[in-house]
């Protein structure tokens, strides 16, 4: 292995984006990202065959544009990165079989991580090392989780809370379809939302009294109420204020998770506040923890809105870390666990 920075190639196939990113230290390189989510968009959804499939297509071409754009060859990287888990199973096989492969052909350390540290220590790329511990925020189409994190990397992660049913994104996917918007729905919910009164409709917040715990969510709730507003609406022949409806969903889901996130960085003493996912590049989100940060002294880090999604940047950042504090690479016969704990950081 090189003496500089570790240079490290990562592999992200847990859902519809094939990513590929290159990473020195904590300097990204190349992030190369094929999606199939258009693929995906007729039926409303990801649909496992589909994206597992297009990974298969993705793959080669995928790694040969990063490695392109990196300006390297195979050989001068020091470490094979990929997420095993968690995620959808046939398209985690994609990757980790194209890791293996890789790291064997090539004779390099592999590193089977966990997706979701991955989007913990993406923000090392845009910002820089980090002042430990923090607390972490994740929320995306599969995953709302609050974490307290001592070091990027480390072992030692420990889940506060969790979605008690549906993730925040998939609260987004599903009122997206309610008021006829394309999938994904993250983004053309934040679009319209600019256009509405995000008081207009008081919808509920899910798991926020008092004898309620602290730190998990809960989005069910809302996104029945929205879905029964809407029915109640069209029932009485009356017509629907999308914009209100998407910037009242929005500040809902918003006000939960930023409130949360900060109550559990006050009550664990700590001063930093990480927020990745794909539901991070949501621009309501971005803002209301930016203001609640600000009133409660804590440093707030979110990376730029391109990196909050997939990709596989965030995969070779967290290998890097790896390799710096001299982590036992893993196996060649590390499986692809589509329910990987959250606090497993390394396979």
């Amino acid at each position: 292995m090189s003496s500089e920075q570790p240079l490290v190639i990562g592999i992200e196939t847990s859902c519809d984006e094939t990513g590929v990113g290159i990473v020195r230290g904590t300097t990204l390189l190349a992030d190369a990202i094929a999606s199939s989510v258009d693929e995906h968009a007729r039926f409303g959804g990801v649909v496992p065959e589909v994206a597992s499939r297009a990974h298969l297509q993705a793959m080669v071409p995928t790694i040969s544009r990063a490695l392109s754009t990196a300006g390297i060859a195979p050989a001068d990287v020091d470490a094979v990165a990929v997420t095993a888990g968690p995620g959808l199973a046939g398209a985690l096989l994609v990757g980790v079989a194209a890791a293996k492969a890789y790291a064997l052909a090539l004779g390099k350390p592999l590193y089977g991580v966990n997706h979701l540290s991955a989007h913990v220590a993406v923000d090392l790329l845009e910002h820089g090392p980090l002042d430990e511990p923090c607390i972490a925020l994740l929320v995306s189409g599969g995953h709302s989780s609050l974490l307290l994190v001592p070091r990027v990397g480390g072992a030692d992660v420990t889940e506060l809370g969790a979605t008690v049913d549906d993730a925040a994104g998939e609260a987004f996917d599903k009122v997206a379809r309610l008021l006829g918007l394309p999938f994904p729905g993250g983004p053309p919910i934040d679009r319209l939302a600019g256009e509405g009164d995000a008081g207009a409709i008081a919808f509920p917040r899910g798991l926020s009294g008092a004898r309620d715990p602290a730190f998990a969510f809960s989005f069910s709730g809302l996104k029945t109420a929205v879905a029964r507003w809407v029915e109640a609406r069209r029932r009485a022949g009356e017509p629907v204020p999308a914009a209100d409806v998407a910037a009242s969903f929005q500040e809902a889901v918003a006000d939960v998770l930023s409130a949360k996130a900060v109550r559990a960085a006050r009550e664990h003493g700590v001063g930093h506040l990480i927020v990745g996912g794909g539901v991070a590049a949501n621009s309501r989100l971005r803002a209301l923890a930016e203001q609640r940060c600000a009133a409660a002294g804590i440093r707030l880090r979110i990376p730029r809105p391109g990196l909050c999604t997939d990709n596989g940047a965030m995969v070779a950042a967290l290998g890097a870390q790896l390799v710096a504090h001299g982590a036992t690479p893993s196996k060649l016969d590390i499986p692809a666990d589509s329910t990987l704990p959250i606090t497993a950081v390394l396979v």
